[in-house]
């Protein structure tokens, strides 16, 4: 019983690669910020804008941290309460996330999450960026519904699985789940609310809408 969860304007309400951007200059942020909400939106594919974003910012290690931490003052309100009642009735929550490894890796740990499958960077020994991990499945559209496909089969799971995300490529695991819960509290798609079967606005509803649809892990006949 899986529950894969997005990581910025879900989990948190920033936007990771945008706020890295900051760290340069406010120019170099609206830049990002337009290629982010352009590829978020669908109107352009994640591919085509990954690296170029990566490439314009060239973000430290120490820099990615300071983002891990900006991610914890903005967490979701009811994300670590409802992680916990999720995992004490048997669901396994996932960070899936387009973003990076090295920021999300504090959030996971304060949310008490121990999977994020996100992208790896790569840096010099002195902390410089060194590039990034290109194989990841979700530097591109399509990859998230891969990258469920992989953690079910290596977990060999047969319980339901569960998506909550606000982006296009969150929409497209929605043939890969049991269920893809929209996530409108801080930027409310509109073909993402339009289509997804149910639409939130808090963890902590999308939460209430697990447990009473599929039931914690001794009720569910597939734990």
């Amino acid at each position: 019983m899986l529950v894969f969860l997005d990581c910025d304007c879900t989990l948190s309400s920033i936007e990771g690669i945008d706020e890295l951007a900051g760290l340069r200059d406010e120019r170099i942020k609206k830049e990002v910020a337009a290629l982010t909400g352009q590829a978020m939106e669908g109107k352009v594919s994640i591919a085509d804008i990954y690296a170029r974003r990566l490439e314009i910012i060239h973000p430290s290690r120490d820099e990615c941290l300071e983002i891990g931490r900006r991610y914890i003052e903005t967490v979701e309100p009811t994300a670590r309460e409802s992680v916990a009642q999720l995992k004490e009735a048997g669901w396994q929550p996932v960070i899936l996330s387009g973003g990076h490894t090295t920021a999300i890796q504090p959030l996971a740990d304060y949310l008490g999450i121990d999977r994020i499958e996100a992208v790896d960077l790569y840096f010099h020994d002195d902390g410089s960026y060194r590039g990034f991990d290109t194989d990841s499945p979700s530097t591109r559209n399509g990859g998230k519904p891969q990258a469920i496909a992989a953690v079910k089969a290596e977990l060999a799971t047969m319980g339901p699985s569960i998506m909550i995300g606000d982006g296009v490529s969150d929409l497209e695991t929605q043939k890969e789940v049991d269920l893809f819960i929209g996530f409108g509290r801080y930027f409310a798609r509109q073909r993402v609310i339009e289509e997804a079967e149910v639409s939130v606005d808090s963890i902590a509803s999308a939460t209430e809408i697990i447990l009473q649809r599929f039931g914690p892990a001794e009720k569910n006949p597939h734990p």
